[in-house]
Protein backbone atom coordinates (compact mmCIF):
# COMPACT_ATOMS: atom_id res chain seq x y z
CA UNK A 1 0.00 0.00 0.00
CA UNK A 2 2.80 2.38 0.78
CA UNK A 3 4.96 1.46 -2.16
CA UNK A 4 1.77 2.56 -4.76
CA UNK A 5 1.00 5.82 -2.85
CA UNK A 6 4.69 6.63 -3.34
CA UNK A 7 4.78 5.57 -7.22
CA UNK A 8 1.11 7.60 -7.09
CA UNK A 9 3.17 10.44 -5.66
CA UNK A 10 6.30 10.19 -8.09
CA UNK A 11 4.16 10.22 -10.89
CA UNK A 12 2.03 13.43 -10.29
CA UNK A 13 5.57 15.34 -9.19
CA UNK A 14 6.55 14.21 -13.00
CA UNK A 15 3.18 14.65 -14.65
CA UNK A 16 3.37 18.31 -12.84
CA UNK A 17 7.13 18.87 -13.91
CA UNK A 18 6.65 18.13 -17.51
CA UNK A 19 3.91 20.53 -17.15
CA UNK A 20 6.01 23.29 -15.97
CA UNK A 21 8.21 22.19 -18.62
CA UNK A 22 6.18 22.26 -21.81
CA UNK A 23 4.40 25.95 -20.27
CA UNK A 24 8.32 27.14 -20.34
CA UNK A 25 9.02 25.56 -24.04
CA UNK A 26 5.67 27.28 -25.04
CA UNK A 27 6.55 30.52 -23.62
CA UNK A 28 10.04 31.01 -25.20
CA UNK A 29 8.83 29.96 -28.32
CA UNK A 30 6.16 32.52 -28.65
CA UNK A 31 9.26 35.05 -27.47
CA UNK A 32 10.97 33.60 -30.55
CA UNK A 33 8.76 34.06 -32.47
CA UNK A 34 8.12 37.47 -32.06
CA UNK A 35 11.66 38.29 -32.31
CA UNK A 36 12.24 36.56 -35.64
CA UNK A 37 11.62 39.53 -38.42
CA UNK A 38 9.61 38.36 -41.83
CA UNK A 39 12.35 37.99 -44.21
CA UNK A 40 11.79 40.29 -46.88
CA UNK A 41 13.31 40.63 -50.81
CA UNK A 42 17.19 41.95 -50.08
CA UNK A 43 18.28 44.50 -51.57
CA UNK A 44 21.47 43.78 -53.07
CA UNK A 45 21.96 46.97 -55.19
CA UNK A 46 24.76 49.23 -55.46
CA UNK A 47 23.66 51.55 -58.52
CA UNK A 48 20.19 52.21 -57.28
CA UNK A 49 17.99 52.69 -53.95
CA UNK A 50 14.01 52.65 -52.67
CA UNK A 51 13.15 56.86 -53.09
CA UNK A 52 15.76 57.54 -56.16
CA UNK A 53 14.55 58.13 -59.61
CA UNK A 54 13.90 55.26 -61.71
CA UNK A 55 16.32 54.66 -65.02
CA UNK A 56 14.54 55.16 -67.85
CA UNK A 57 15.17 53.55 -70.87
CA UNK A 58 13.65 52.34 -74.11
CA UNK A 59 13.56 48.72 -74.71
CA UNK A 60 12.17 46.41 -77.15
CA UNK A 61 10.50 43.00 -76.25
CA UNK A 62 10.56 39.62 -77.76
CA UNK A 63 7.85 40.19 -80.33
CA UNK A 64 8.78 43.74 -81.57
CA UNK A 65 7.04 46.48 -79.74
CA UNK A 66 9.09 49.38 -78.17
CA UNK A 67 8.43 49.85 -74.60
CA UNK A 68 10.03 52.59 -71.71
CA UNK A 69 11.26 51.32 -68.90
CA UNK A 70 11.24 53.63 -65.65
CA UNK A 71 8.10 55.73 -66.88
CA UNK A 72 4.43 54.64 -67.65
CA UNK A 73 3.02 54.99 -71.09
CA UNK A 74 0.44 57.00 -72.48
CA UNK A 75 -3.52 56.60 -71.51
CA UNK A 76 -4.24 54.43 -68.42
CA UNK A 77 -1.26 53.05 -68.13
CA UNK A 78 0.30 56.37 -67.17
CA UNK A 79 -1.23 55.53 -63.77
CA UNK A 80 0.26 52.14 -63.02
CA UNK A 81 3.45 51.22 -61.31
CA UNK A 82 5.84 48.54 -62.84
CA UNK A 83 7.28 45.45 -61.61
CA UNK A 84 10.41 44.84 -63.34
CA UNK A 85 11.36 41.04 -62.56
CA UNK A 86 14.84 40.17 -64.15
CA UNK A 87 15.12 36.35 -64.66
CA UNK A 88 16.95 33.42 -66.81
CA UNK A 89 15.72 30.58 -68.79
CA UNK A 90 18.18 28.50 -66.74
CA UNK A 91 17.40 29.86 -63.18
CA UNK A 92 15.08 27.33 -61.00
CA UNK A 93 13.68 29.55 -58.81
CA UNK A 94 12.65 32.57 -61.59
CA UNK A 95 10.24 29.44 -63.13
CA UNK A 96 8.68 28.79 -59.84
CA UNK A 97 7.75 32.08 -59.57
CA UNK A 98 6.20 33.14 -62.58
CA UNK A 99 2.90 31.47 -61.75
CA UNK A 100 3.41 33.43 -58.57
CA UNK A 101 3.89 36.66 -60.84
CA UNK A 102 0.58 35.42 -63.08
CA UNK A 103 -1.49 35.79 -60.20
CA UNK A 104 -0.26 39.27 -59.25
CA UNK A 105 -1.05 40.79 -62.45
CA UNK A 106 -4.34 39.24 -62.38
CA UNK A 107 -4.89 40.67 -58.75
CA UNK A 108 -3.31 43.65 -59.08
CA UNK A 109 -4.02 44.85 -62.76
CA UNK A 110 -5.30 47.73 -62.04
CA UNK A 111 -2.40 49.76 -60.71
CA UNK A 112 0.55 47.15 -61.83
CA UNK A 113 2.26 46.26 -65.00
CA UNK A 114 4.61 43.46 -64.75
CA UNK A 115 7.77 43.34 -67.20
CA UNK A 116 10.22 40.27 -67.47
CA UNK A 117 13.29 41.21 -68.66
CA UNK A 118 16.57 38.95 -69.38
CA UNK A 119 19.95 39.85 -70.78
CA UNK A 120 21.13 36.94 -72.99
CA UNK A 121 20.19 34.25 -74.89
CA UNK A 122 18.64 33.64 -78.59
CA UNK A 123 15.24 35.50 -79.07
CA UNK A 124 14.42 32.07 -79.91
CA UNK A 125 14.61 30.60 -76.82
CA UNK A 126 13.64 33.06 -74.97
CA UNK A 127 10.35 33.10 -77.33
CA UNK A 128 9.99 28.68 -76.76
CA UNK A 129 10.42 29.70 -72.58
CA UNK A 130 7.80 32.01 -72.58
CA UNK A 131 5.74 29.45 -74.42
CA UNK A 132 6.25 27.13 -72.10
CA UNK A 133 5.12 28.76 -69.20
CA UNK A 134 2.70 30.71 -70.70
CA UNK A 135 3.87 34.47 -69.59
CA UNK A 136 3.34 35.47 -73.41
CA UNK A 137 1.00 38.39 -71.61
CA UNK A 138 3.94 40.04 -70.39
CA UNK A 139 6.23 42.40 -71.98
CA UNK A 140 9.65 40.02 -72.19
CA UNK A 141 12.59 42.03 -72.87
CA UNK A 142 16.19 40.84 -73.99
CA UNK A 143 19.14 43.83 -72.65
CA UNK A 144 22.00 43.48 -70.92
CA UNK A 145 21.89 46.90 -70.30
CA UNK A 146 18.71 47.41 -68.64
CA UNK A 147 19.82 44.40 -66.47
CA UNK A 148 23.24 46.51 -65.53
CA UNK A 149 21.55 50.10 -65.13
CA UNK A 150 19.52 48.51 -62.80
CA UNK A 151 22.28 46.93 -60.46
CA UNK A 152 21.05 43.66 -61.04
CA UNK A 153 23.88 40.98 -59.64
CA UNK A 154 21.81 37.90 -58.96
CA UNK A 155 18.69 36.45 -59.93
CA UNK A 156 15.37 36.28 -59.46
CA UNK A 157 15.02 39.76 -59.22
CA UNK A 158 12.63 42.72 -58.92
CA UNK A 159 12.45 46.36 -59.29
CA UNK A 160 8.92 48.41 -58.09
CA UNK A 161 8.41 51.48 -59.90
CA UNK A 162 5.87 54.01 -59.08
CA UNK A 163 3.64 55.81 -60.94
CA UNK A 164 5.80 59.16 -60.66
CA UNK A 165 9.08 56.72 -62.30
CA UNK A 166 10.42 56.64 -58.39
CA UNK A 167 11.94 53.50 -57.15
CA UNK A 168 9.75 52.59 -54.70
CA UNK A 169 11.25 48.57 -53.25
CA UNK A 170 13.65 46.22 -54.73
CA UNK A 171 15.54 43.21 -54.20
CA UNK A 172 16.59 39.62 -54.50
CA UNK A 173 13.46 37.41 -54.01
CA UNK A 174 14.04 33.79 -53.88
CA UNK A 175 9.51 33.15 -53.05
CA UNK A 176 6.39 34.33 -52.81
CA UNK A 177 7.05 36.48 -49.59
CA UNK A 178 10.16 37.82 -50.42
CA UNK A 179 8.39 39.23 -53.67
CA UNK A 180 4.92 40.06 -51.74
CA UNK A 181 7.07 41.96 -49.49
CA UNK A 182 8.17 44.57 -52.56
CA UNK A 183 4.10 45.72 -52.31
CA UNK A 184 4.09 45.77 -48.05
CA UNK A 185 7.44 47.97 -48.63
CA UNK A 186 5.74 50.45 -50.84
CA UNK A 187 2.67 50.64 -48.78
CA UNK A 188 4.51 51.18 -45.66
CA UNK A 189 7.21 53.53 -47.96
CA UNK A 190 9.99 52.11 -46.97
CA UNK A 191 12.49 50.45 -49.71
CA UNK A 192 12.72 47.09 -47.81
CA UNK A 193 11.26 45.35 -45.08
CA UNK A 194 14.30 45.37 -43.03
CA UNK A 195 14.65 48.67 -43.46
CA UNK A 196 10.81 48.90 -41.65
CA UNK A 197 11.99 46.86 -39.34
CA UNK A 198 15.14 48.08 -38.27
CA UNK A 199 13.24 51.85 -38.21
CA UNK A 200 10.63 50.33 -36.01
CA UNK A 201 13.46 49.12 -33.59
CA UNK A 202 15.07 52.37 -33.65
CA UNK A 203 11.93 53.84 -32.25
CA UNK A 204 10.99 51.46 -29.60
CA UNK A 205 14.59 52.32 -28.92
CA UNK A 206 14.12 55.66 -28.53
CA UNK A 207 10.90 55.34 -26.50
CA UNK A 208 12.68 52.78 -24.16
CA UNK A 209 15.07 55.33 -23.14
CA UNK A 210 12.94 57.87 -22.84
CA UNK A 211 10.61 56.10 -20.34
CA UNK A 212 13.94 55.22 -18.30
CA UNK A 213 14.77 59.00 -18.01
Amino acid sequence: MATLLISQIMLWLAVVSLSLVCFALTRQLGILHERIAPMGAMALNRRLAGGSQAPVLSVQTLEGATIAVGVSGGGSESRKCQLLFFLSPACPVCKTLLPVLKSIQQREIAWLSIVLASDGGEIASHRTFAQQHKVEEFPYVLSETLGVTYGVSRLPYAVLIDERGIVSALGLVNSREQLESLFEAKRLNQPTIQDFLLESQVHRNVLAEQSSS
